[in-house]
């Protein structure tokens, strides 16, 4: 049985983790292709992406309740219910991308200043937001049609669509970022430029495959009076424990950017490698919510307990093992940067205390994104998160980064203690079993 419950969880833990890995690598070929440019361009990319940064979590908060219906409905054979399920979630969806394409078309200078005052850094990052505007229609649309391909034992189709959109922004950001075949060397305006072009051939694919297995959307946004409140007494939850979420990392971009440029662009050039290492278990916690949603919705408490652990144990021994190798790599890597011999330093220090943290970050992942949130009690994981982010990690950073005038190595390492606190109070909750409920039991209670 523990043999075929692995091989289950890798058919949908793999092809996640992979997509996941190759998103980051890519990324990673990015950052370094910016690298080029300079501290400045390398501070201005981390601020231009803090929008995409805040749709990504936010997007995802609607994208884990679309799983967790969807595979519950599954799970008791209701395709009517997985329709409205993807009708109502796209609606939602497309609802928060136009949101944040008006905001970053219309105040991208705002958005900005508020994490730097470095003029040069503000007027790089605003064209940077501005021209990512348009690009969180079409990813809201990818990840919701992800979603529904996963749900239904098809995660290697989002796989390689991810790879070969990877591969094309790659391609495009060194012909448009340096200017090749002709055309104008951009800048970091080209790397936009490039994730968005991507991000739409990502999204015509993922649509593709998901008329392939689905046919037709039957569209409806029918739930009944109760089916609303079922439904907003699992998203409200999840959108704000994310949104605060990302505002709490948010600010600690504010606390580096006005610790100076150089510590910003130094956590800057970390960002692909921390995505890597998580991405590369990421897996884990998309098969837990999927499978562990399926054990609830057919009632098998005892089953989705048992592989719960299961996991969680895979989870912590990939995270020492990734942590390991970091540790060995981390001087390498920051070596590749045109930047200052200071920044490419505390880069390197910053890496080591990302891998020291890895395996709690894991684990909280597993538990908290993907076990605990299957049972449709969202309210949980909410008050874990908003605890740890504004009452331990952003009052540290603060005291840290600006009154003490710690190192950066140490500011980071002090606020991201709120992870410690986060899996404590998991665990405990996980060996309550409280969260396990089907979505019959949500909002009677």
């Amino acid at each position: 049985m523990s043999e075929k419950f692995f091989k289950s969880a890798m058919r949908i833990a793999i092809p996640v983790a992979v997509q996941s890995m190759l998103q980051s690598s890519f990324s990673m070929i990015d950052q370094v292709m910016v690298g080029q440019l300079g501290t400045t361009e390398v501070a201005a990319v981390e601020i231009g992406g803090k929008p995409g940064f805040i749709f990504t979590f936010v997007s995802g908060a609607v994208a884990t309740v679309t799983g967790i219906m969807v595979s519950q409905y599954m799970g008791k054979k209701d395709k009517a219910a997985v329709q409205r399920s993807l009708s109502v979630n796209l609606v939602v969806m497309l609802l928060l991308a136009a949101a944040f394409t008006i905001c970053s078309f219309v105040k991208p200078y705002e958005i900005a200043g508020i994490y730097v005052s470095d003029r040069e850094v503000i007027f790089q990052a605003a064209e940077y937001i501005r021209t990512l505007s348009v690009l969180y229609l079409f990813s809201g649309i990818a990840t919701i049609f992800a979603v529904f391909i996963r749900s239904m034992d098809h995660a290697v189709y989002p796989m390689y669509i991810s790879a070969g959109a990877a591969v094309i922004n790659t391609v495009l950001n060194w012909i448009l970022i340096f200017g090749h075949f002709g055309v104008p060397a951009m800048g970091i305006r080209g790397a936009a430029v490039a994730s968005v072009i991507s991000q739409i051939i990502n999204m015509v694919l993922l649509t593709g495959v998901f008329l392939k297995l689905n046919g037709r959307l039957h569209f409806s946004m029918h739930l009944g009076r109760e089916g609303w409140l079922q439904y907003f007494a699992m998203l409200l939850p999840v959108v704000f424990n994310e949104f605060l979420w990302t505002v709490g990392q948010n600010i600690n971009t504010y606390i580096y950017g006005h610790m100076g440029t150089k510590e910003l662009a130094a956590m800057s050039l970390t960002g692909p490698v921390q995505g890597l290492l998580v991405g590369a278990l990421s897996g884990l916690s998309q098969a837990a919510g999927i499978m562990i949603g399926k054990r609830l919705g057919e009632g098998e408490y005892d089953q989705a307990y048992r592989e719960s652990k299961r996991l969680c144990l895979y989870g912590a021994v990939g995270a020492a093992i990734l942590s390991g190798i970091l540790i060995l790599l981390r001087g390498a890597y920051t070596g590749l940067y045109q930047v200052e011999p200071e920044v490419r330093e505390m880069g390197s220090s910053l890496l080591l205390a990302f891998a020291l943290l890895a395996p709690i970050k894991v684990e909280n992942m597993i538990l908290g994104g993907g076990v605990i949130r299957s049972g449709g009690r969202t309210k949980y994981i909410m008050i874990i998160d908003m605890c740890g982010t504004w009452l331990i990690g952003v009052p540290l950073g603060l005291f840290t980064g600006l009154v003490l005038h710690l190192p950066i190595f140490w500011v980071y390492f002090i606020l991201s203690q709120e992870e410690l606190f986060r899996l404590s109070i998991s665990m405990f909750m996980f060996r309550g079993r409280k969260w396990m409920h089907t979505l019959a039991d949500i909002g009677q209670g």
